[in-house]
């Protein structure tokens, strides 16, 4: 089945002391790009997320955002700052020596100095995250991958109606072909007789067999059809893959427009170019889809 780029996923972890919301919004994009906005507290486990997702999601512009909410109390510890302390000491002494007085300062006195003592939040081990982060990645991935592969099931439903439209419209330019010659030959026996009418004339059996070979083999695009019956038959091989064919189908669409042009040009005939209109008209709506296609 095909898979769209776009799509959304929402994937949450709750437990007593986590709530973990992953989000994941994908779009069409030539590559593979990621765009991860966390709280920085995360940022070593930006490299195992970016891979997590990239392992699923093989083509599009990705972009994650995870938030974080702690329940209960945060753990708070209190840092001395040594070098500080004993600075505020030794100036204390040297105040004591120049005025002559005793050192009356105390450890309790000391600690009130600015920045003695400083409280700090404990930051939680980042790999204790890591079990349920990933959890909430993984919601959010399978979430957005349901709602890629609906829509490209959609796709794929869509692409099969145009592919069985542009076979019946090539089975008409075949069928259309050996009429070419017959009615360029009519017209050239029409006219070969309008000028030999004056002289009396009959047209020239073996220069009319010569005109014709020339123009049926100037106008021959038996190679061209081969080649488009072959290219389509791919198409609708590759519409069917699981795997991520979206450049691969970009491929053979260029192919078949390149035949497609060939055949316009060789042609020479009112009614195929009518057809290579059409044939074009859908390639284009093809081409559209296929560029939503991972």
């Amino acid at each position: 089945m095909l898979k769209s780029m776009t799509g959304f996923g929402r994937g949450e972890y709750i437990d007593s002391t986590h709530r973990i919301v992953v989000e994941i919004k994908a779009v069409n994009h030539r590559y593979n790009e990621i765009v991860i906005r966390m709280p920085k507290t995360l940022g070593s486990l930006e490299d195992r997320i970016r891979r997590t997702i990239a392992n699923t999601i093989l083509r599009g512009r990705i972009d994650a955002f995870i938030t974080i909410d702690e329940y209960g109390e945060k753990k708070k510890a209190v840092r001395v700052d040594k070098e500080l302390a004993m600075a505020y000491h030794n100036a204390m002494r040297e105040l004591a020596g120049l005025l002559k007085v005793p050192i009356t300062d105390n450890i309790y006195h000391l600690s009130k100095y600015p920045e003695v003592l400083k409280v700090e939040e404990v930051t939680e081990d980042v790999e204790c995250l890591w079990p349920k982060l990933l959890t909430a990645i993984e919601g959010a991935i399978g979430n957005l991958m349901k709602m890629r592969e609906a829509e490209g099931s959609n796709i794929e439903q869509d692409l099969e109606a145009r592919v069985d439209k542009l076979q019946t419209y090539i089975a008409t330019v075949e069928e259309r072909a050996p009429q070419i010659l017959v009615e360029y030959r009519e017209k050239l026996l029409i006219r070969m007789r309008e000028l030999l009418a004056a002289a009396g004339a009959e047209p020239d059996e073996s220069r009319l067999l010569q005109e014709t070979a020339i123009f049926a083999d100037r106008t021959n695009f038996t190679e061209e059809i081969v080649r488009l019956k072959s290219h389509l038959a791919q198409l609708n091989t590759t519409i069917k893959s699981s795997e991520a064919v979206g450049r691969k189908l970009d491929f053979i669409v260029q192919e078949i427009n390149r035949e497609t042009n060939t055949i316009a040009s060789k042609a020479n005939d009112s009614t195929i170019a009518n057809v290579v209109v059409e044939i074009k008209s859908e390639i284009e709506k093809v081409r559209e889809q296929i560029q939503n296609i991972e």
